[in-house]
């Protein structure tokens, strides 16, 4: 492997056209007969001559170091410019978000229109949660995630970004006027339920169960927006969280505040306490809706 520290020597005696000149223009103290030390050194390594001697103190590369030079130049070049955007945060990056696919729709793109402006090079990652889960915060497969949880854990920093309002959807010929429709009107037709086993689908159950409402047909959807689709088709109903505390729009669905009292939900931007330093992750947390709680 060549040493990169006599590549930077090359690009310095090649730069400055000479030894003398090199040593005098070097960011570190250095000797000319220790930079003609450096090259032979490298042109061991490499078997082949990549200076020579036009003049006094004058050297040019050879077609073989001008060669290896328009490879390592440009980066030798950049790197200090590279390294004081790194040190002072100004450079972007690729940023990867988690998040339920109500709040990709409703909540981010405004969020991440504002991102955009501070980080207009920033590459941005988004992936569908099905599971509210923070392990991919912790094997850094995520730099954030948006979701609610009912407890955040103690390794896991988080910020209130929005509120979860449960409603009652149904197909809007089921409605009349706007009072919700009693429960047993609705027996003929299933029940749109996320998956078992969900953290969403017990709380559905939950919310049946308070009401005494069993429903004997039932429809397993993965997401929110699966369950409108289908509510607006005319194909159940169901309770679906909402960010509009009157519940989500639609054509043809009716949606009804859920719950006496009203119930609500937070929604957290959850990153990882010990993450390392990630200036897009800061621009994000800074870009944040505030939450009115």
């Amino acid at each position: 492997m060549v040493d990169l520290r006599r590549l930077e020597v090359l690009h310095l005696v090649a730069s400055h056209g000479g030894y003398a000149r090199a040593a005098r223009a070097a960011s570190y103290p250095i000797t000319q007969p220790a930079l003609h030390q450096q090259i032979k050194k490298l042109e061991a390594e490499i078997g082949l001559q990549l200076l020579e001697r036009v003049g006094k103190d004058q050297m040019r590369p050879t077609a073989a170091g001008a060669h290896l030079l328009a490879f390592v130049g440009p980066f030798l070049r950049d790197l200090p410019a590279v390294v004081r955007r790194v040190q002072t945060g100004e450079f972007d990056g690729v940023l990867s978000i988690h998040a339920e696919s109500l709040l990709i729709r409703q909540l981010l793109p405004p969020w991440l229109t504002a991102l955009r402006r501070q980080r207009p090079h920033c590459q941005l990652q988004l992936q569908e949660l099905l599971r509210a889960d923070v392990a991919p915060l912790r094997t850094g497969a995520a730099d954030a995630l948006l979701a609610w949880l009912p407890e955040v854990p103690p390794d896991i920093a988080s910020q209130q970004v929005a509120t979860l309002h449960p409603c009652l959807v149904v197909p809007r010929e089921r409605a009349t006027g706007r009072r919700a429709p009693e429960l047993r009107t609705l027996a003929d037709l299933p029940f749109l339920a996320y998956p078992v086993g969900s953290r969403p689908h017990t709380l559905q159950m939950q919310a049946l169960a308070g009401v005494g409402c069993a429903p004997t047909q039932v429809i397993g959807l993965d997401t929110a927006d699966a369950i409108l689709g289908y509510v607006e088709a005319g194909l159940g109903w169901s309770l679906v969280p909402s960010l509009d505390e009157d519940g989500p729009a639609g054509r043809r669905l009716a949606a009804f505040p859920w719950g006496r009292p009203r119930v609500q939900f937070p929604v957290w931007l959850l990153w990882r306490k010990d993450a390392p330093e990630n200036p897009m992750l800061d621009a994000l947390i800074a870009c944040a809706p505030r939450s009115e709680h």
